[in-house]
C-alpha cells in the first residue's frame, strides 16, 4: 500500500500560530516572574500577551490563515494567559495572606476563564443567535477580564496603599462572575477593518500617541482603562436590550406600517378601529413649486 502523504502547509497558516505560541510564552513567563516577586514585569508580560491575542486573530483573517488547529491553540493560550496566570499573580501578590481562602479565589478565577472560553467555543456557530448578537460577547472576554482583575496591582504601583486581602478576593470573584455571566459586552467586531483615506493619518497619530502613553505611564493607562471598561458594561447591556426589544417587535409585526394614517399593529390583531374623516384637498398645495 502506498504511504499517505500530507500536503505541505502554507506559511500563512503558520504565522498566526507563531504569534499564539509567543503569547503562551509570555503568560508562562509572567507566572515565573510572579513567583520571583517581580510583579511589574509579570503584569507587563500579561499585557504583552493580551496585545498578541488581539493580533493573532486579525492577522489570520488578513492573510487568510485561519485553521481549526489555530482556533484550539488560541483557546489554550487564553486559558493559560488570562485565566491561570492572573490568578497566580494575584495569589503571590496578596491573596496568599488569606491562606486557603485566597487560593480558592484564585482557582475560581482561573476556572471561570476556562468555562468562559468553553462556552464561547460551544456557542460560536449557534444558528439561533439574532443577527445583532454578533456585535456582543456573552460575559466579559477573558483578555479584558485578565486586564481588569489586576486593577488592585496597578493602583499599588501608583503608590496607593494595598486594599485589604479580603477586598481583593471579593474583587477577584466579582470579575470571575462577570466572565461566566450572560452579560452582553461590546465585542468591537462592528468596527470595520477599512479606514477612510482622510482618516489614515489621524489613526496613525492616535495609535502612536496611545502606545507612547502606555509605555510612559503604563499603570495610569491600565488603571483608567480598567475602570472605564467596567463602567461601560451597563451601556453594553442597555444597547443589547434595546436591540433585542426592537428585533422582537419586528418579528411580531413584520408588516406593521410606518405611516401615520395606516392601521396600527393592534388594529391588525383584531381591535376595533375608528374611522377618521379625511380632509378635503387644498387647492393651494397643488401649485407647482
Amino acid at each position: 500500500m502506498r504511504r499517505r502523504r500530507f500536503r505541505p502547509i502554507p506559511v500563512r497558516m503558520l504565522v498566526p500560530n507563531f504569534i499564539t505560541l509567543l503569547a503562551i510564552c509570555a503568560g508562562l513567563t509572567a507566572i515565573r516572574l510572579s513567583t520571583e516577586g517581580r510583579m511589574e514585569l509579570a503584569v507587563a508580560a500579561i499585557v504583552f500577551a493580551a496585545v498578541l491575542d488581539g493580533l493573532d486573530g486579525r492577522v489570520a483573517r488578513m492573510i487568510k490563515g485561519q485553521s481549526k488547529f489555530g482556533a484550539e491553540l488560541d483557546s489554550l493560550a487564553d486559558f493559560v494567559n488570562f485565566g491561570v496566570a492572573p490568578g497566580l499573580i494575584l495569589y503571590f501578590w496578596q491573596l496568599h495572606d488569606l491562606s486557603n481562602v485566597g487560593w480558592i479565589a484564585a482557582m475560581i478565577f482561573a476556572i471561570s476563564g476556562g468555562l468562559r472560553l468553553a462556552r464561547f467555543n460551544a456557542t460560536m456557530n449557534d444558528p439561533n443567535k439574532p443577527a445583532f448578537a454578533a456585535n456582543f460577547f456573552t460575559g466579559v472576554p477573558a483578555p479584558a477580564g485578565a486586564i481588569a482583575v489586576l486593577l488592585p496591582i496597578y493602583l499599588s504601583f501608583l503608590g496607593i496603599p494595598q486594599p485589604p486581602a479580603v477586598l481583593t478576593a471579593f474583587y477577584t470573584l466579582l470579575i470571575a462572575i462577570l466572565m461566566v455571566s450572560r452579560l452582553p459586552v461590546f465585542s468591537g467586531k462592528a468596527v470595520g477593518m477599512r479606514v477612510q483615506p482622510e482618516l489614515v493619518l489621524p489613526v496613525f497619530v492616535s495609535v502612536v500617541f496611545f502606545i507612547a502613553l502606555l509605555i510612559s505611564y503604563p499603570w495610569v493607562v491600565l488603571s483608567f482603562g480598567s475602570i472605564i471598561f467596567l463602567l461601560t458594561l451597563p451601556i453594553g447591556w442597555k444597547s443589547y436590550r434595546d436591540q433585542d426589544l426592537k428585533a422582537a417587535v419586528q418579528e411580531t409585526f413584520p408588516d406593521a406600517p410606518l405611516s401615520a394614517g395606516a392601521a396600527s399593529p393592534s388594529a391588525e390583531a383584531g381591535s376595533p378601529t375608528i374611522p377618521v374623516r379625511q380632509r378635503k384637498p387644498d387647492n393651494r398645495s397643488s401649485r407647482p413649486h
